[in-house]
């Protein structure tokens, strides 16, 4: 008898004690709203239900909790979530959960619970070690707050994984070089490097609007990505997928993989959202944003998402997009609605333009498609 098939969690808890100007995740300030929290984790419950009548039996590979800033939910809310996921779904041998949080103080004397609920991997938003780089980012913590952090994470924790932002205002490579030395004498095992991008509509697009921010130019950003290549390398990381680095295939991301491999996901949480094979095609899930508004449906229906059957053809470009960014890339295969194939003119010209690697049997890209990752997309998928 075959194992059933794959499935991770997503899990979206939306508050933060503070909104980073880059941010354009779907979150709100975390005051006031205990009730509102305890109805929230109720919902989230009863959403996992739900999604299990429409999954059936499947192996869980990982549970990660996002945002937000998931450290700031109740541990014992956390360990409820943990258990109704690992009741509904037959979990894995190494069933890895992920929780991501942010590096203050008040947030560190909450590592032991929620490595007591069963967190295992703690994904942290260190973003900088330079403090006046972290005010320029928003952020309600100061390097030395992120030092003590991480020594915290690492007792309470069989694995770390720290996030840095790099091409920040005013960056100069050597001041990143030592910057990230210096990150990786803590000792995580997971980096995840992320050049800044100004999203729309965030208060960082409307500085830039004003000319009151300047970012580095594309030439500095690559710069800067080629030293994060060259310094993690050289550390021993294996850069996996395009901005996350693991020191042997151990420390890889379990979650983040069932993402770029195209493996199921539930997600749950105002704004989350999943993917699942189901009878009536790819289906792609998208949990209600406004908190009231997913608990209401929870409530009401049994699940708090709407959903949409993707064609072939998107589903196809889905894998494209995020196969691309991993290593491994994307097989062939997965790729027929496209009209891609080994000896297609256009992957046979981006092979010889050195984007892709020359591979009969998967769609990779090269380290020099890497750096232009989503106009190689754009070609492929058109």
């Amino acid at each position: 008898m075959s194992d059933p098939a794959p499935l991770g969690v997503y899990v979206h808890w939306p508050y933060c004690a503070r909104i980073c100007p880059y941010c354009d995740f779907n979150v709100v300030r975390d005051r006031g709203r205990t009730v509102e929290q305890a109805a929230l984790a109720d919902a989230i419950v009863m959403d996992l239900e739900g999604q299990r009548a429409l999954t059936g039996e499947r192996r869980l590979l990982s549970i990660f909790f996002g945002g937000g800033t998931p450290s700031l939910m109740d541990p014992a809310q956390v360990a409820r979530v943990i258990e109704t996921a690992k009741r509904l779904w037959s979990p894995a041998n190494d069933l890895e959960i992920s929780l991501e949080a942010n590096p203050t103080d008040a947030e560190s004397d909450r590592f032991a619970a929620l490595g007591n609920a069963g967190v295992q991997r703690l994904s942290l938003g260190v973003q900088a070690l330079d403090d006046d780089a972290l005010k320029t980012l928003g952020r309600n913590h100061d390097a030395g707050a992120a030092r003590r952090a991480m020594a915290a994470a690492r007792r309470a924790f069989p694995r770390l994984s720290i996030d840095l932002i790099y091409a920040r205002p005013g960056q100069t490579d050597a001041a990143w070089r030592a910057e990230l030395a210096e990150a990786l004498a803590e000792g995580p095992e997971h980096v995840s490097p992320y050049q800044l991008t100004i999203e729309a509509g965030t208060a960082f697009d409307r500085a830039v609007g004003r000319g009151t921010l300047r970012v580095p130019n594309e030439d500095l950003a690559a710069t800067l990505f080629e030293t994060t290549q060259e310094i993690l390398e050289a550390a021993g990381f294996d850069a996996y997928e395009v901005s996350n680095h693991a020191r042997g295939e151990a420390a890889r991301s379990r979650h983040n993989l069932v993402y770029w491999q195209g493996v199921d996901y539930v997600g749950v949480g105002p704004g989350a959202h999943g993917r699942l094979a189901l009878a009536e095609g790819r289906t792609a899930t998208t949990a209600h944003r406004a908190i009231g508004e997913y608990v209401a449906a929870v409530q009401t229906i049994g699940l708090g998402f709407t959903r949409e059957i993707l064609t072939p053809e998107e589903a196809a470009e889905e894998r494209l997009v995020l196969g691309l960014r991993i290593d491994a890339g994307v097989a062939f295969a997965e790729m027929t609605p496209l009209g891609l194939s080994p000896d297609a003119p256009k992957v046979r010209d981006l092979v010889e333009a050195g984007l892709l690697v020359d591979d009969p049997n998967r769609l990779r890209a090269t380290r020099a498609g890497r750096l232009v990752l989503d106009r190689l997309t754009g070609v492929l998928a058109t």
